[in-house]
């Protein structure tokens, strides 16, 4: 079988296709001819060399497929079942601990860059009715990242103000599921034309931060007596954080989910206190929430935004094109 697999020490430049051995799948596995991925951040991270990995790792997190052959013992899925991989495969439910978090594809296992996997059958879900596979391929990390910002943390409900930051994976999909559950959000941009594109998906008002240098501030005007916006879905980072307090009315919920503006810096605990604001960091989420966003997202309607598709050969360029900063949306591999 055909995958992608990255040498040490990392870099766009190693990572090299080549032929591997079929997996055969053990007891409680499937083996999944996978069609489709998606690039998230953390991917990027492990091929750049950010997240070290062993020689040879086959990266990408995200992955969905078709079910080829089952394991003995397997009774979730039959052949021919279409599937999608969890972020983190031993957390099935609950909260997060640490020995639910470990064995992330495409890091601390072998990912979904390969023609074929063998995984057990419990770190899988149904797709979405009614999706092709290279969509279905957009929901692990992204998606289900800001299903449980939203839904599970901040529990937002039907008047709520979302804010969302930029045009990456996990802010249009928090865009579409907080319009889905009835709250009004704030989208910021430093492009125009990506702002104009956040107004066709739904964004009630908009921001430019790039002409706006205190847009927390403005955020926070644009709710009038409420005095800031109940939830912000945080993925810059120690770069973004103060103005997204700013941004927060009293009482308000920041879903810290990026470091995207940097990892480390100054935090105005004065105004974090005065404000009482609640800070949660989130990864990404369980297989049951994935289930529960999957359910959400059939009944709303709700289809992903997909910028460019590459193929398994490409995936090189395709990580060149997410280091642009140029797309809108989910940048997927098909294979």
């Amino acid at each position: 079988m055909k995958v992608a697999a990255l040498k040490a020490p990392g870099g766009l430049d190693k990572i090299v296709v080549e032929e591997r051995a079929k997996p055969v799948a053990g007891p409680g596995e499937i083996l999944v001819r996978v069609h489709a991925s998606s690039l998230n951040f953390h991917d990027f991270a492990v091929v750049a060399g950010m997240i070290k990995t062993p020689d040879g790792r086959i990266p990408m997190s995200d992955g969905a497929g078709v079910v080829e052959a089952l394991g003995a013992g397997v009774t979730r899925f039959k052949v021919g079942d279409e599937v999608l991989g969890t972020f983190f495969p031993g957390w099935q439910g609950g909260g997060p601990l640490l020995e639910r978090m470990g064995g992330v594809p495409g890091d601390g296992a072998d990912g979904f860059a390969a023609e074929y996997v063998a995984m057990p059958a419990i770190s899988f879900t149904r797709i979405p009715k009614g999706w092709i596979l290279k969509e279905a391929a957009t929901l692990p990390c992204a998606a289900l990242t800001a299903w449980r910002a939203l839904m599970v943390e901040a529990r937002i409900k039907p008047g709520d103000v979302v804010l969302t930051q930029g045009t990456g994976g996990v802010s249009i999909f928090a865009l579409q599921l907080a319009k889905a559950a009835g709250a009004t959000v704030i989208s910021t941009s430093s492009s125009p034309e990506k702002l104009a594109r956040l107004k066709d998906l739904g964004a009630d008002h908009l921001i430019n931060y790039k002409e706006t240098e205190k847009w927390g501030a403005a955020a926070a005007a644009l709710t009038g007596a409420r005095g800031g916006v109940d939830v912000v879905v945080e993925i810059g980072g120690a770069g973004t954080l103060t103005q997204s307090l700013h941004a927060c009315r009293i009482g308000g919920h920041v879903s810290m989910i990026g470091v995207l503006a940097g990892i480390s810096g100054e935090v105005p605990t004065a105004l974090l206190m005065s404000k009482n604001i609640a800070v949660k960091g989130i990864t990404v989420g369980s297989r049951e929430q994935q289930e529960d966003m999957i359910a959400a997202i059939e009944a709303n309607g709700i289809k992903p935004v997909i910028d460019s598709t590459y193929s398994l050969d490409q995936l090189g360029a395709a990580f060149a094109h997410q280091m642009s900063q140029k797309h809108f949306g989910k940048i997927c591999v098909e294979f």
